[in-house]
C-alpha cells in the first residue's frame, strides 16, 4: 500500500470546530475506522467489474455534464438511491479525474456536494461558512494530495472507474447528523485507475445523496484535527 499523501498546510493549523456547525463528537466517533472492511454485496460495485486475469480499460468518455435548468440543491430531497451508473454521475467522476491531474480543484467541484443543497440541509447556524470553509476547503487540500498521489506520472495516469457499493448505504433520518432532513450516506468507495500499466486505486471517504446522486462530502480520511489535504487508502 502506498503511503497517504499529505499537501502541507495552508497557514497555521487550525481546528476542524472553526466557522461553528461542526459535526458532532457524537457523529465523528460513530463514523468507521479508516480501514473499516467493505462487506461485498450483489450490488457491490455498481459500476465497472474486470476479471482478475485481464488488465483493466481506462474508462470510455462520459456523457457531457450539462447544466441543470434550476439548481437541484433548491429543489426537495428525494428518497431515490443512487446508482454509480448513471450518466451525469460518471460525468461528475471524470470532472473528479480532471481536477486531479490538473491539479486544478476547481475542475472537480462537480463532485461535490451542492452548496445549495447543503445548507437547505444541515441544521447549523453558518451552514454556508462551514461548507466554503470546512467541506470545501478540505475537498481542494485532499484534490492536490491526490495530485501529488500520481506525481510526475499525472498526465499518463488513465481513469478506469468507481466501485461503490450501493449495499452499503445507510438512510440518515433527521437529527442524526445535524440534519434536517434525511439522506443516504454511503462509505467505501474506490476510484480506479492505471499508470504506466500498473493498477491503482484510492478511496473516497464518504458519499451523500441528494435527489438520487451521488456527491462527495469528505474526499480524503475524515475527522482530521488539522488543516492538510490527505488521500484515503492509497493503494
Amino acid at each position: 500500500m502506498r503511503p497517504l499523501t499529505r499537501v502541507a498546510a495552508l497557514g497555521a493549523t487550525v481546528a476542524v470546530a472553526a466557522w461553528a456547525g461542526v459535526e458532532s463528537t457524537r457523529h465523528a466517533v460513530s463514523q468507521p475506522a479508516q480501514t473499516r472492511a467493505v462487506t461485498a454485496t450483489a450490488e457491490a460495485p455498481l459500476h465497472l467489474h474486470v476479471p482478475s486475469r485481464l488488465a483493466p480499460e481506462p474508462a470510455s468518455a462520459p456523457a457531457v455534464l450539462a447544466a441543470p435548468a434550476v439548481d437541484p440543491g433548491t429543489l426537495p430531497q428525494t428518497r431515490a438511491l443512487p446508482s454509480s451508473a448513471d450518466q451525469q454521475f460518471q460525468a461528475r467522476l471524470h470532472a473528479l479525474w480532471q481536477g486531479i491531474v490538473d491539479d486544478d480543484p476547481q475542475e472537480a467541484h462537480p463532485f461535490f456536494f451542492p452548496k445549495t443543497a447543503y445548507v437547505q440541509l444541515k441544521a447549523l447556524w453558518n451552514a454556508a461558512g462551514d461548507y466554503d470553509y470546512r467541506l470545501l476547503g478540505y475537498f481542494d487540500l485532499d484534490v492536490h494530495a491526490a495530485h501529488r498521489l500520481l506525481g510526475a506520472g499525472a498526465q499518463r495516469a488513465q481513469l478506469v472507474g468507481i466501485d461503490v457499493p450501493a449495499g452499503n448505504a445507510e438512510w440518515m433520518t433527521p437529527g442524526s447528523e445535524e440534519n434536517k432532513i434525511p439522506y443516504y450516506r454511503l462509505y467505501g468507495s474506490r476510484v480506479r485507475y492505471t499508470l504506466d500499466g500498473v493498477s491503482h486505486s484510492f478511496g473516497v471517504f464518504s458519499l451523500l445523496s441528494w435527489r438520487g446522486q451521488w456527491y462527495a462530502v469528505h474526499f480524503g480520511p475524515w475527522p482530521r484535527w488539522e488543516r492538510y489535504g490527505d488521500v484515503f487508502q492509497a493503494r
